[in-house]
């Protein structure tokens, strides 16, 4: 069976997509609507805007949305996933992708995310960290016993966990986790605590746009950040969707359940090679391809 994996913020880098736009008279297409909705010229800042510019979130995230999706039916017949998912932003890629959502409604709600997203940062000053060699309980444990906002925050691969909350608490847990075992605690160089108590504006500000958004039965079942299970039901997707924002992303976990479930073959639909490398990370047996 195969998986279709999207990776999230991160991947992006300057002249994403470009090869689709010049070769494909439909991807030009998509491209140029999502200028129009967007109401500004993304396809500039992907093909041959600054790193800098590729780094802000509000372009960021639309940006690495646009290529994973625009590649995605670039594959035509060729895309037949049993099952999706997406890391993070990547959940939405992969509802699109996976006709739960349509291009155009996916790509106005990731654009309200990223700005919604940008406003909570602007609120407090907050960051994430890397936390590597070290069992997720360990992680936890360290987190709670902390008296500022410090939670985990995306569960990538076993032994790489990121955490996220306030500059002080990710400053105080990284060096308590580093005397607990941790082989390394890296701070991140990120706009804010993304999916933690601290993006709870965000939360509220994306609900209302969910909620409001047609969703539909897809083809197959994505694989959520929430919970980590298989969802069909689109009423379970929305809710699920809208939790992401203040949740951890349970990667790891859903990998584990997509290879309980079958899983042989994990195809990453989007820039970079990340989400194939966490693959590797819990089965080195599986097969891990781009699209």
């Amino acid at each position: 069976m195969k998986s279709y994996v999207f990776p999230g913020q991160g991947a992006q880098f300057v002249g994403m997509g470009k090869d689709l736009y010049d070769n494909s008279e439909e991807s030009k297409n998509l491209f140029e609507k999502a200028n129009e909705i967007l109401g500004f010229k993304i396809t500039d800042l992907m093909f041959s805007g600054t790193e800098e510019d590729l780094r802000q979130t509000k372009v960021t995230q639309p940006a690495i949305f646009l290529h994973s999706v625009i590649l995605a039916n670039s594959l035509g017949d060729n895309f037949k996933p049993d099952m999706v998912a997406g890391h993070s932003l990547g959940e939405f890629s992969a509802l699109v992708a996976n006709k739960t959502l349509s291009f155009e409604d996916g790509l106005v709600l990731v654009s309200k995310r990223a700005l919604a997203m940008q406003k909570a940062c602007e609120k407090e000053v907050s960051t994430m960290a890397a936390i590597i060699g070290l069992d997720d309980e360990s992680v936890e444990k360290v987190c709670e016993g902390i008296n500022e906002i410090v939670v985990p925050a995306n569960y990538n691969s076993p032994g790489q966990l990121v955490i996220s909350g306030s500059v002080k608490g990710i400053e105080i847990a990284c060096e308590q986790l580093k005397e607990a075992g941790a082989k390394r605690a890296l701070p991140l160089k990120v706009g804010g605590a993304f999916h933690s108590p601290l993006m709870e504006s965000a939360r509220i500000e994306l609900a209302d746009a969910i909620n409001s958004t047609s969703f539909k039965n897809g083809i197959c079942p994505i694989y959520q950040n929430v919970d980590a299970a298989a969802v069909t039901d689109p009423e379970k997707i929305k809710q699920n969707l809208i939790s992401q924002l203040t949740s951890p992303v349970r990667w790891a976990q859903i990998m584990q359940n997509q290879i309980s479930d079958g899983a042989l073959i994990f195809i990453e639909v989007g820039p970079g090679t990340v989400l194939q490398g966490l693959v590797k990370k819990i089965d080195r047996s599986l097969e891990t391809l781009s699209a």
